[in-house]
């Protein structure tokens, strides 16, 4: 440690250092700077995977015009939107990934220090758990409100049918019908409409718990099981990339599958706000929108959009750690 990051107390004649509190060291910079290149990079990767699953998660189950099958669906979406509708609500979900990437790396690597008391304990898995659930739970509350945007975008354009109050569909579900001009689908543009229509600075905090409550477990897991994997799968002198991005594609599979349902009633919650021409459904709660979900869906309306979610989930966490060591590496280098 050097000079400047510590200072020495004596008491009886003896002579010991304990460290300075600093916020901001190249250290931390370090995770912090990586973090957030590794959370845009990643998300820019599968972006159309991103908004698929999405709309999946919220469209009303119907037999025509849902969103159906992954390359089925990527087709329709390029076919009715372009390249732009597979990058529909990206930019604000970089936006919102980088500081929501560099907070939770951040956090994530300090409260591992704090639980082991500096390398002074072992850091087993109930640590890393409990680490990666606080770092999760800080990185949502931090970047909540451009997360629900996000969200509001990624369906803004889409073509989805309107759910009746008897269960039926609209008639009018061949156009999109979710933003009432082309000036709400832009980040500013649907952040003020959420706040205009849906009660201010609260409506951009929309399904927060549920969100809280999903991301806890998801991120201590993806953490947790990405180190546990990594000290099996890349040991010394095996460490090649391939390796580094089977562990992180294993660790965000598993995480996302155990998580799934909580990720489902988020998105419900998002858009339960919309007003007219909006999906047809509106909850009370966390409570009343799973036991409406599971009495009208079934314990599989938990589930829906998971196939592609799957999909881009490999690929993403794997960018993600993979970026993030190279990039933490490179910043730390001699």
């Amino acid at each position: 440690m050097s000079s400047d990051s510590k200072h020495t107390i004596s008491t009886s004649g003896n002579a010991f250092a304990i460290p300075k509190p600093a916020f901001w060291t190249p250290e931390i910079a370090s995770y912090f700077i990586a973090g957030g290149v590794a959370g845009a990079t990643s998300r820019t990767v599968v972006s159309p995977l991103e908004r698929l699953k999405i709309i999946q998660q919220v469209q009303p189950q119907s037999s025509d015009r849902q969103y159906k099958g992954v390359w089925r669906s990527l087709v329709r979406m390029w076919r009715e939107e372009g390249f732009k509708g597979y990058m529909r609500g990206n930019g604000i979900n970089c936006l919102r990934i980088v500081p929501y990437s560099a907070v939770q790396f951040t956090t994530y690597e300090q409260l591992k220090k704090w639980f082991t008391a500096y390398g002074n304990k072992e850091l087993d898995t109930p640590k890393r758990l409990a680490s990666g659930a606080l770092a999760g739970i800080t990185s949502v509350c931090t970047t909540y409100p451009l997360d629900l945007v996000r969200s509001r975008l990624s369906i803004a354009t889409a073509s989805i049918p309107i759910q009746l109050q008897d269960g039926s569909q609209s008639a009018s579900a061949s156009k999109p019908h979710l933003s009432t001009s082309k000036a709400d689908i832009s980040m500013r543009g649907m952040t003020l409409k959420v706040m205009r229509e849906e009660g201010g600075i609260r409506g951009l905090y929309r399904g927060l718990v549920p969100t809280a409550m999903g991301v806890a477990p998801y991120v201590g897991i993806n953490f947790a099981a990405y180190e546990a994997l990594r000290g099996a799968i890349t040991p010394p002198g095996q460490s090649s990339i391939a390796r580094k991005l089977l562990c992180g594609a294993l660790a965000g599979s598993i995480s996302q599958t155990l998580t799934y349902p909580f990720d489902v009633l988020r998105r419900k919650m998002q858009v339960t706000g919309m007003a007219s021409g909006g999906l047809g459904y509106k909850y009370t709660g966390a409570i009343d929108a799973l036991q409406t979900i599971i009495r009208t869906e079934g314990i599989q309306g938990l589930y829906r959009g998971l196939w592609p979610n799957l999909l881009k989930v490999a690929p993403s966490i794997a960018t993600s750690f993979f970026t993030y060591e190279m990039v933490k590496e490179f910043l730390v280098a001699p």
